[in-house]
């Protein structure tokens, strides 16, 4: 006959029954700030992402909870303070183990808003500072998640000044930079689903264009990316001619595709907060989770106040713990973004795997505002990054102080990819439907030179790709930094081209008179030059075409492209958009929508039609 103990304990003020079978977990939460205890802070286990248990502490933050033996993450939060995650926290049987934390941070009132105050660890508080209003400083604030709303918008976007035309006698050249991000088109498609304008600068046309895939040939000729052009004439001024060059990444088999070496970079300050940052943010990189393969591994960097590794680099297989270190994130406190792109770095490095895809994803709203926290500083240390063979995809989340404008310098310079998850569906594109084209690059550094023919073109406007221009001497120098073409990704470019035997005037410039300009009698329209390096390699390759314009013809892939490129040039109220309009680009996108296989097509009609009714 088996005799059982029970053991009443007085633990904290309560009273609980001990059992043989299980551990005891005990301890105190305090506020770092002052000592205080705190009442009411909230102390869970995990295993496996799965909440076990969880209590509440007494008065006096005391806390016990009973848990069968094992490893446990110990998530330990409080209203208006940081959590404190320990991993793989031990229970064994019959034994007390002690967990004590202090939390960091204070909750101040700013005018009836909560705000989190994060003092500098170096200041006491009997020696802090006050404002004239009694408000501490030398520290940093974040709005509290329980904060009401405050409606302020601190978004942030370079401006965009459209490319104006040039004359070919003079401006024979132009050269610029491929790009293959589209966080403007799904961010403009925010702003239009909660029926406001985006701001004028939001709009880019070229990552409008390049949301779409378009029927481009699959390579032939052992580079690895096709090169189509077409022409027609130009939908918004009848009197111009549209070019269209189009590029084609190779599509590779999944076995194909060497393995990664995944860092997500999680930003977990208190900014991030709201249902469309964070709690979005986790179920994306869920969704990427899902597609990974056990050869791939995954570590996860998270930064707020400092920078801290929660998930050293695990594999792809073992995705229930991978999902469970990503269910632990909560947001809370400043955001020292430059301390978790170096550690994240450091870390892609430590697990660096030769000949495979070594790369940082950064997830944030943009606002960094401890350490590094200029562009031109963050842009140079990413820069200092990129050459060691880690390349940089950067993740968009959020509204109201997001910073599309660092984003898109950020991926610029770490040989990256720039995407704004606006839903889950923009998730799935991203991570599921476009995976190994926004993970896996076949082509660095592509650049494109195109020269016209005087003789038959007048002057000619790249639509799009302000912030990609290139000098034309950047075209043949090696160390010039261009833009990354992914696997199966397609790059499009629009021209809109003045005839050569068109009377318009493009601009007032009184005639040189040191210098005279020549032709010859060539009948060819144009020459396209494209360099690119493969991406573990320094040295570029050249690709060159000459085509006659009676060459080329127009498709579906024109017709859509122009009116994806009229729809962005309406939104921005362009000065070139001509006799563009709503109703004419929506015609057109119809009968050009083509093999539609997801809907992204549809979808943008849709928004086509939506944005016709808010600009009326």
């Amino acid at each position: 006959m088996k005799t059982f103990f029970l053991i009443l304990a007085l633990v904290s003020g309560t009273l609980f029954i001990a059992d043989p079978e299980k551990g005891t977990l005990t301890g105190t939460i305090t506020s770092k700030e002052n000592g205080k205890a705190l009442s009411n802070a909230t102390v869970q286990a995990f295993q496996s992402g799965i909440l076990i248990s969880s209590t509440k502490t007494d008065s006096k933050g005391n806390y016990s909870l009973l848990l069968p033996e094992g490893k446990y993450d110990i998530k330990i939060s409080a209203s208006g303070f940081m959590n404190h995650i320990e991993k793989d926290f031990s229970i064994e049987k019959g034994k007390t183990k002690t967990l004590n934390a202090q939390l960091t941070g204070e909750i101040v009132i700013v005018e009836d808003v909560e705000y989190e105050y994060y003092a500098p660890s170096n200041v006491k508080t009997s020696e802090r500072k006050k404002d004239g209003k009694g408000y501490p400083t030398g520290g940093s604030y974040s709005q509290s998640y329980d904060a009401p709303y405050v409606d302020h918008n601190t978004e942030s976007y370079d401006v965009i000044n459209d490319n104006n035309f040039k004359e070919v006698i003079g401006n024979p050249l132009s050269t610029f930079s491929v790009d293959v991000d589209n966080a403007s088109y799904s961010n403009t498609r925010r702003f239009l689903t909660q029926n406001q304008k985006p701001p004028v600068d939001a709009v880019r046309v070229e990552e409008f264009i390049n949301y779409f895939d378009y029927d481009y040939p699959q390579p032939k000729d052992g580079h690895p990316f096709s090169v189509t052009m077409e022409a027609g004439q130009c939908p918004w001024n009848e009197k111009h001619q549209l070019v269209l060059i189009g590029i084609k990444g190779e599509n590779l088999n999944e076995t194909e595709i060497p393995a990664n070496n995944l860092v997500f970079l999680i930003d977990v300050s208190g900014s991030m907060n709201s249902a469309n940052k964070l709690p979005l943010l986790k179920q994306s990189f869920k969704l990427l989770v899902e597609q990974l393969r056990p050869q791939d591994r995954v570590a996860i960097v998270v930064y707020s106040g400092a920078a801290g590794l929660v998930l050293e680099s695990t594999p792809g297989s073992d995705k229930a713990k991978i999902n469970a270190s990503l269910d632990l994130l909560t947001a809370g406190g400043s955001t020292a973004g430059s301390a978790g792109i170096n550690l994240a770095y450091k870390v892609a490095k430590e697990n660096f795997i030769p000949n495979g895809n070594n790369r940082v994803i950064l997830a944030s709203d943009g606002d960094f505002n401890v350490g590094t926290s200029s562009n031109a500083e963050l842009v140079r240390l990413i820069e200092t990054k990129r050459d060691e063979g880690i390349f940089l995809t950067v993740l968009g989340f959020g509204m109201g102080n997001y910073k599309d404008s660092r984003f898109e310098e950020l991926s610029n310079a770490g040989n990256g990819n720039y995407f704004y998850i606006d839903n889950i569906l923009e998730a799935k594109k991203v991570f599921v439907v476009d995976l190994w084209g926004t993970l896996y690059t076949i082509a660095k550094d592509v650049k494109i030179q195109v020269e016209f023919n005087p003789a038959k073109v007048k002057a000619y406007r790249l639509i799009g790709y302000e912030n990609r221009l290139l000098n034309a001497e950047d075209f043949n120098n090696d160390k010039k930094d261009a833009g990354d073409i992914g696997c199966g990704h397609t790059v499009t470019a629009l021209y809109e081209i003045i005839p050569a035997d068109s009377d318009e005037d493009v601009n007032s410039v009184d005639p040189l008179k040191f210098q005279s300009f020549t032709t010859n009698a060539s009948k060819d329209f144009m020459h396209v030059k494209i360099r690119y390096k493969k991406p573990n390699e320094d040295v570029s390759i050249l690709i060159e075409k000459t085509i006659r314009y009676e060459q080329l013809k127009a498709t579906g892939n024109l017709w859509f492209a122009s009116a994806v490129a009229e729809f962005g040039m309406l939104l921005r109220d362009s000065e070139f958009k001509g006799n563009a309009s709503f109703a004419s680009m929506i015609k057109r996108a119809k009968e050009s929508v083509g093999i539609d296989e997801h809907g992204f097509r549809s979808e943008f009609i849709k928004m086509a039609e939506m944005a016709e009714l808010l600009y009326k």
